[in-house]
Parts: C-alpha cells; structure tokens; sequence
C-alpha cells in the first residue's frame, strides 16, 4: 500500500489540495502498478514561520521582498 506524505507551506486553496492528492494518486498508482484504491495521500501543512530557507523563516523572506 503506497503512502505518500507531501509537506507544502500553508495556504493553498481546498480544490487545489484535492486536484494534487487526485493526480498524485493517479501518478503512483500508475508508476507502481497498484490500484488507486490502495495509494494514501497525506498533506502535512506548514506554517510559513517553521519553514526555513538559508537561515531565515520563509515568513521572513516574504516580509523582506515585499
């Protein structure tokens, strides 16, 4: 049973977490040859401030190019 973890910054929109689990499925289940029925897809979002890029937050880094 294939299980996929996938860590992105928060603050994507509902249809495009589904349109990624959806395709994300389909591509391993095709890969791997296993029904899609048996491939779990699990979206772990993180804060923009626990993620970090060179030694700053990303929470940072967006300030600052603003």
């Amino acid at each position: 049973m294939p299980f996929i973890q996938i860590n992105i910054l928060k603050g994507r929109s509902p249809e495009k977490k589904e349109r990624l689990i959806r395709e994300v499925s389909d591509l391993v289940s095709d890969v791997l040859e296993s029904p899609v029925q048996n491939v779990r897809v699990m979206i772990h979002e993180v804060e923009p401030e626990h993620w970090g890029i060179a030694g700053e937050s990303v929470k940072k880094r967006s300030e600052v190019s603003k």
